[in-house]
């Protein structure tokens, strides 16, 4: 007997949502080397690996084997082995092109500026999508690069705002971004640092070098990214093991975003455990706005709806973006998309079905927070009309693949 695949969803929200190609404000790209159980398990994680303790077990390497094995010709839940043997049997390029290809993915903004392995540039992520990119400049690797180049403390500021000026004017570059939350975290003194204050902290970087994490520069690094007048992206939240989560609350920016009030957009990125939070933010500064990017593959789809609904608890609806945040594994782009395409659409159609929500708000809500907010934000051109919302033209899903 035929019929829709096991799990596959019949009603209206997910049916547009499945049909729409998403805009990916944030993410980077895929490892283009071929990766063993090891290279592949230290990015199943945000956190290292322990010696008898393998990432497939955990939500995310869960959702690998459920969500991710059935694009490989595999059932679902296959075991690691068997996953992995296949994955190199495929070969790099294979794999990303059907990862890529069915997470639906029409624009890619990406993130070039952190680079510890050989990534994909831009132009070969969207080739793999069938899909088009764009550069998000990150703006401690352009201060970090000054320095290498060699500047005095005198003339750091001035060199940092010509290479800052330089990247942003390449072509097809759409938003900066920050890391502060991993090098001072974000209880910053909120203000405008003097041309004395940076020549100082400047000199005692460059003295002992190292990455870009002097309270002063960061403060500097944050007014130069609004100077620069493009929308500004801001990790928040989850991340590595460098990040101090009580730091990176992104209510410790309040003051920072009454006095940048009126400037550039900012965009949280990611959030968790903090998405209440950055929701708040969201409802009561204009320029204020939020995705649950990385979180999403780390929860997959089993708990993306929660994390959504926290999220849009009371974040005006043109507030929230879509990212993966997926890096080095084309599998967290699938996972992402995914994870988004289900969460939204339950928490969207058991609204509608509440009669708390119309359907057709239903539908503007998951048009404009699976791309047309992103696109607004950051300039960029309207999809073609077979990739809105609600046409028939489909990624294709995992189940599908089966």
């Amino acid at each position: 007997m035929s019929g829709p695949p096991r799990g596959a969803e019949t009603r209206p929200v997910h049916e547009a949502l499945a049909a729409t190609r998403l805009v990916d404000h944030h993410c980077h790209g895929v490892v283009t080397d071929a990766l063993d159980r090891q290279g592949f398990e230290s990015l199943l994680t945000e956190g290292a690996a322990w010696p008898g303790i393998s990432p497939f077990d955990s939500p995310v390497g869960v959702a690998v084997r459920r969500h991710c094995a059935p694009l490989l010709d595999l059932p679902r839940h296959a075991s690691p082995e068997d996953y992995l043997a296949r994955r190199a049997e495929l070969g790099v390029r294979e794999v990303d092109r059907r990862f890529l290809t069915a997470a639906g993915t029409d624009v890619l903004c990406v993130d070039t500026g952190h680079l510890p392995e050989r990534l994909s540039t831009p132009a070969q992520l969207a080739e793999a999508a069938g899909g088009t990119a764009y550069e998000v400049v990150r703006l401690e690797s352009v201060a970090e690069a000054v320095a290498a180049r060699g500047v005095t403390a005198r003339s750091y500021a001035d060199g940092f705002r010509a290479a800052a000026l330089e990247a942003v004017g390449r072509t097809g570059v759409v938003a900066v971004k920050s890391v502060a939350a991993y090098r001072t975290g974000f209880d910053l003194d909120p203000a405008r640092p003097t041309e004395q204050e940076v020549t100082r902290a400047a000199g005692e970087w460059l003295a002992r070098g190292g990455r870009l994490a002097d309270p002063v520069l960061v403060r500097h690094l944050l007014w130069t990214a609004v100077d620069l007048g493009l929308p500004l992206q801001l990790h928040t939240g989850f991340g590595d093991s460098d990040i101090r989560m009580h730091r990176v609350d992104p209510t410790l920016l309040t003051d920072w975003l009454h006095l940048t009030a009126g400037t550039v957009p900012v965009l949280l990125l990611h959030c968790w455990p903090y998405q209440r939070q950055a929701a708040y933010l969201a409802a009561v500064f204009e320029q204020v706005y939020l995705d649950v990017g990385l979180t999403l593959h780390h929860v997959g789809p089993a708990r993306s709806r929660a994390i959504l609904a926290e999220a849009l608890e009371i974040t005006p609806f043109r507030k929230l973006l879509y990212s993966s945040d997926a890096y080095g594994l084309a599998e967290f782009h699938l996972l992402g998309a995914l994870s988004f395409r289900q969460g939204l659409g339950a928490l969207l159609q058991e609204r509608v079905d509440a009669d708390e929500l119309s359907l057709p708000d239903a539908l503007r809500v998951a048009a404009w927070t699976s791309g047309d907010n992103a696109r607004r934000l950051y300039g960029l051109p309207a999809p073609a009309p077979s990739h809105q919302a609600g046409a028939t033209e489909r990624p294709p899903s995992p189940e599908s693949m089966i």
